[in-house]
């Protein structure tokens, strides 16, 4: 075994070291080791780790909570322990849950895009253990579509939210752990941290080229094509198209009731988006938009992963959908809260126009640019 998590290097090397602590994970159904044991079972029957809380991100604690979906404190019934959400009215640990916990360890496998809630979840947890005076450990593990390949825009201010809380690009290049790091100095979070790191893993891995099996974060986090494309066919969430949500290939499949998909295979194809063939395809998704009705449009095939360039991919899809169909392409209107998700999304209130104008060549040439500074910044708190 090349690679080891940074779950077994502390409980193979560090464990002596918070022995009679009272510790606190936040985790889900992706902390496992090797053999697919969860780490709340390896904390909770270890005879020197006293486990006292966890704490659950989006989708819970054993990932059963849709998307979006509120989820509530609970007991454990597996272990008896107490279950603090940390989504829900509340994202950001209280006192009170801190209270009977010394330490925070953290344990999730994140997909490497900046729209995934987990690593907020991570910031705000470093954040109340800075407040509250308690230490934070994160668990490495690998950033599943390398760690190297860095793309798109950063967060402008006035633009932050739960899927974007700092000036991230769509596509970060970094592991969860060199995330909390870059957290800590650049996001200017004060609080006690540590790194359990991991050993044997190359930058250049995407998450197939490991010997781990692979865990679902989520629902609809299905294939590695999935999570390469992601970075870029996220952005279909805020438009009124299907992004695929509702069938078994979300985020690789995009349609809507109003498109002819060998048409608009034929215009993307013809577009020649690095590493990309688009096929036709028809599908029904069986929830979110679109419930129930018959939709055409593509599904998005990898030639060549190493060539791909996620977010420009999905831009260019975007744009080209924009384009055939000016009338019935929309963004999503905005919610009761007045917040306008496309923009939340994409970091920025530019693009919208951008795309509607045929300008996306023109945003991407300065996602280059900032993406490039982003890289160069980041690289002193890369790990690996």
């Amino acid at each position: 075994m090349d690679l080891k998590l940074g779950l077994e290097n502390f409980l193979e090397h560090h464990v002596n070291e918070y022995k009679g602590k009272r510790i606190g994970l936040v985790t889900n159904m992706t902390g496992v080791d090797h053999r697919l044991t969860p780490t709340i079972d390896l904390f909770h029957q270890h005879p020197d780790i006293r486990l006292t809380a966890l704490f659950g991100p989006e989708h819970g604690l054993r990932g059963d909570a849709k998307e979006g979906a509120k989820v509530g404190n609970e007991v454990d019934p597996k272990t008896g322990l107490p279950v603090y959400s940390l989504y829900s009215e509340t994202r950001i640990p209280s006192k009170e849950m801190l209270e009977d916990v010394d330490v925070v360890f953290f344990d999730l496998q994140d997909i490497g895009a900046r729209y995934y809630t987990f690593i907020y979840t991570m910031a705000n947890v470093m954040e109340a253990c800075g407040t509250c005076g308690k230490e934070f450990v994160v668990l490495d593990r690998p950033n599943p579509i390398n760690g190297v390949q860095v793309e798109g825009n950063l967060v402008e201010s006035g633009f932050t939210s739960f899927v974007g809380q700092y000036p991230l690009p769509n596509r970060h290049g970094l592991t969860i752990g060199e995330l909390a790091h870059w957290f800590k100095h650049e996001g200017h979070i004060s609080c006690d941290l540590r790194v359990i790191e991991m050993t044997g893993w190359k930058r250049e891995q995407y998450f197939d080229q490991t010997d781990l099996f692979w865990v679902q974060p989520t629902p609809n986090t299905t294939t590695m094509d999935m999570m390469l494309l992601y970075p870029g066919t996220c952005l279909i969430e805020g438009t009124t198209l299907s992004e695929g949500r509702g069938t078994t290939k979300p985020f690789e499949y995009i349609g809507a009731p109003c498109i002819d998909g060998y048409d608009l295979a034929k215009r993307i194809n013809q577009t020649n988006i690095p590493s990309i063939i688009a096929r036709p395809v028809s599908f029904v998704p069986t929830y979110q938009k679109h419930m129930n009705e018959r939709c055409e449009g593509v599904q998005l095939h990898i030639t060549d992963r190493r060539r791909l360039k996620s977010f420009s991919t999905g831009l260019k899809v975007i744009e080209t959908i924009a384009e055939l169909y000016p009338k019935e392409f929309a963004f999503r209107e905005k919610n009761e809260e007045g917040l306008d998700f496309f923009n939340l999304l994409a970091g920025t209130d530019r693009l919208k126009d951008m795309i509607t104008n045929g300008k996306v060549d023109d945003f991407l040439e300065e996602c280059e640019e900032l993406s490039a500074a982003f890289n160069k910044e980041a690289i002193k708190y890369h790990c690996y």
